[in-house]
């Protein structure tokens, strides 16, 4: 039961002398060391926060200079005192939180403090070590209260005595404790809406008869049975939460009720009436004996009668994933015909039949993944059903084939889910003549689809133009290492819509010609777990938001990717887990340098230098100087080189020639006959 604080006026925070921070009426001490409830913030404070602190004692003149307080926060302190008349100038509280503190010391003094507040409404007592005895003692004089928490405490058991007197009772917390009996507890509480008992250790719910109750938390307790009481009353039950429990059977409901959300997920729920080795247990019943006092009263269930006496017209929302349905009776969605949401993952279905028996003409979301599906029917001619269903989620099953019926009336479907089924999409229309082709789904045409998975499915090629007619927006090719052949060709269709695209570990490579520029529409495209040693050029063009090339070959990206309309458009890429050499991270640097751009994997990228794997956000000096002899120009290397060789023979020469002058003059003379002058 969530507490709201604060007015939501918008005005400038004011400081106070102890580090409160106050605006207009509300004051905020929270987390500020405080031992002690500050003296000096304004008289007429209607709020006080004092959240997070190391108060221990609220004493009998802590709250005198605040009469006109209306909520009070003492959350995480370490409260273990309350004096009775700590709460004697504050009797207008309306709201008080004393949550995660240490109540139970002294809590019969702190019960004296509540009983002086008439107008109290709002109560949170969680966390505090409380037991069932604790709690009625603290609540017996607080006939006011609308809202109580009594949630992550220790109580055990609940009967009669313990909310005998919250007569205006709206809304009860009590989850998190350790309550495994409940005893006539909530009889009294004619006005309660909402109840809570959320991950405690009931064993079972028997003759439930709280008609004015509207919403009924009773997750993750350990929860066989769930019978309501047999009446023909008008239950006010809208939401009815039975989730991660160990329900056998579908819940015995009320007869008339309002219910639109009812959820069973995580349950070892089953119907009973046809096993799986063809057995029934259609006339077989079950007597629970119920003992109350001296009288006892036997009550006779057909656990295993498939028909619902529920009125469930009104349910919209039915989960019923994680259990053990491998069937469903027949005309059990019948009786929904306002469901909108239907869960039925990860159950044991093997066959799943729609017809007009079932009218589920509201249907907009259907869940039957993770099941055992090796056939998928539709009647022909079927024509209401599903008219209004946008999410068709059939991943992880056995299915081959889809019906063109499932398709055919659907026309507002725009997700669909066949990831994991060993599938093949249908190409082209065969000439006549041919032999008809092998099983295959045909989403040709299907003007409304935008979202298609098809991850894991095994395809054999994309010939055909099997997406011709639609206008895809999203498409997960993931995991299918025959489906492009090395090329896009089977994409084109989808080349003006397509904005998200996942071929990851689809066996691309560099050898094959791979052309992106066509996509021009492209947001996200995922790479990753494919055999890329050279980036895919036709990248540079698109304006792309998001890009994944994990786990490829890649020694280096574009050298002048940030100057192309990808660098500039990329919010996001993913880089680890390449070969990338550390003598060639010029694109690193850019990438780094480019604003807005975030590499999530950043820590994990790498690079190789001489069988070293090194971090390229740290590489050593030694191997930085190595990779600057190795990238620098040839041409200047080879005159570099050249020169000290050219200087040394050039001095050579000089020298052997002037140890030889003489001499060679004096030949030339003799061999010219030139006499000297004198």
């Amino acid at each position: 039961l969530a507490v709201g604080w604060g007015s939501g006026a918008l005005a400038a925070w004011a400081t106070f002398p102890g580090g409160c921070e106050l605006v207009q009426s509300t004051a905020d001490c929270t987390g500020r060391w405080l031992s002690s409830v500050p003296g000096n913030l304004r008289g007429d404070t209607e709020e006080l926060l004092l959240d997070d602190n190391t108060i221990r004692v609220l004493g009998n003149a802590s709250l005198l200079m605040y009469q006109q307080l209306r909520r009070l926060s003492l959350t995480k302190n370490r409260l273990e005192l309350t004096e009775p008349g700590a709460f004697l100038s504050s009797q207008g509280l309306h709201v008080l939180s004393l949550a995660d503190n240490l109540l139970f010391t002294n809590y019969s003094l702190t019960a004296a403090a509540l009983s002086a507040l008439p107008a109290l409404r709002t109560l949170d007592l969680a966390g505090n070590r409380l037991t069932e005895d604790m709690v009625s003692a603290l609540i017996c004089n607080l006939s006011s209260l609308e809202s109580l928490s009594v949630a992550r405490n220790i109580i055990m058991r609940l009967d009669s005595s313990v909310f005998a007197n919250l007569t205006q009772l709206l809304e009860l917390n009590l989850e998190k404790n350790y309550i495994f009996e409940i005893d006539h507890a909530f009889e009294g509480l004619q006005r309660l809406k909402r109840l809570n008992i959320a991950y405690n250790y009931l064993p079972c719910v028997l003759e439930f008869g709280l008609s004015q109750l509207r919403v009924l938390n009773v997750s993750n307790n350990v929860i066989e049975w769930f019978l309501a009481l047999e009446s023909d009353d008008l239950f006010e039950l809208e939401v009815l939460d039975l989730s991660h429990n160990r329900l056998l059977f579908f819940p015995v409901l009320p007869r008339q009720s309002k219910l639109h959300t009812l959820l069973l997920q995580d349950n070892e729920m089953s119907f009973y009436q046809r096993l799986p080795n063809g057995t029934s247990l259609a006339n077989v019943t079950v007597q629970f004996l119920l003992i109350d006092g001296n009288s006892t009263n036997v009550t006779t269930v057909s656990l295993w009668d498939e028909i619902c006496h529920s009125n469930l017209s009104s349910l919209r929302l039915l989960d019923m994933s994680q259990n053990q349905v491998w069937y469903l009776p027949e005309g059990f969605l019948a009786q929904m015909p306002s469901l909108t949401h239907l869960k039925l993952n990860q159950n044991c279905l093997e066959t799943f039949h729609l017809s007009e028996g079932d009218p589920l003409a509201m249907l907009t979301e259907l869940d039957l993944s993770q099941n055992q599906l090796a056939e998928l029917g539709a009647e022909v001619g079927a024509g209401n059903v599903l008219p209004n269903l946008r999410l068709f989620n059939l991943s992880t099953n056995r299915l081959r084939v889809v019906p063109p019926e499932v398709f055919t009336y659907t026309r507002k479907i725009a997700t669909v889910d066949l990831s994991r089924n060993r599938v093949d999409l249908c190409p082209q229309p065969a000439v006549a003549g041919e032999v008809e082709g092998p099983p295959c789904v045909d989403i040709r045409g299907i003007q409304s689809l935008t979202h298609l998975s098809l991850a894991g499915c095994g395809l054999r090629g994309l010939g055909g133009h099997p997406f011709q007619g639609t206008s895809l927006v999203y498409l997960d090719l993931s995991d299918n290492h025959q489906a492009l052949s090395g090329d896009l060709e089977g994409l084109q269709d989808l080349a003006l819509t397509l904005r998200v695209l996942s071929l990851r570990n689809t066996s691309l490579s560099s050898s094959a010609t791979v052309d992106f520029s066509a996509f021009n529409s492209l947001l996200r495209l995922d790479l990753s777990g494919n055999s890329l040693t050279v980036f895919p050029t036709s990248l540079s063009v698109l304006e792309l938001r998001s890009l994944d090339l994990r786990d490829n070959c890649l020694p280096a990206l574009l050298t002048d990717v940030t100057r192309t309309p990808l660098g500039k458009s990329l919010r996001e890429v993913y880089l680890s887990r390449n070969p990338y050499n550390c003598c060639t991270l010029g694109w690193w640097d850019a990438l780094q340098r480019v604003e807005g751009l975030r590499i999530p994997d950043g820590q994990e990228v790498t690079c190789s230098y001489a069988s070293r794997t090194l971090s390229p956000a740290a590489l050593p000096e030694p191997v930085l100087r190595s990779c600057r002899w190795q990238t620098a120009d040839l041409a200047l290397l080879y005159l570099v080189l050249a020169l000290p060789t050219c200087l040394t023979l050039l001095v050579a020469f000089a020298v052997v020639f002037l140890m030889l002058k003489q001499k060679l003059l004096k030949m030339v003379k003799s061999r010219c006959g030139v006499s000297n002058p004198y």
